[in-house]
């Protein structure tokens, strides 16, 4: 199995009501509910940010990637068919899928 991570993008503002919240965070844990013991991290979502470059550092994201996920698959095609549950997606947002290698 490898890893895949999840990252997340859009999405619309945060829910302004606790009870949107507590109904938004409700189809979060079902959706990681249903991948069981594929999820190795649930993740969370990303705060403040800056890029950095070669030039400088300014402030925020320059990608608009707000939250991650870490999961196992057999195969690319299965963790995407796995993001498709996303409730990030309902909310108008996006989930790219990229998979981990061992590098180092």
């Amino acid at each position: 199995m490898a890893q895949y991570v999840f990252t997340y993008a859009g999405g619309g503002p945060m829910p302004e009501t606790q009870e949107a919240r507590d109904a938004s965070m409700v189809a979060w844990r079902a959706w990681f509910a249903g991948m069981g013991a594929a999820v190795l991290d649930a993740g969370n979502p990303f705060g403040a940010s800056s890029t950095v470059s070669a030039s400088g550092v300014a402030d925020g994201s320059q990608s608009g990637v707000n939250g991650y996920t870490i999961v196992t698959a057999a195969d690319l095609p299965t963790a995407s068919e796995m993001a498709k549950g996303c409730p990030n997606l309902r909310a108008g947002g996006t989930v790219e899928v990229h998979e981990v290698f061992e590098a180092m």
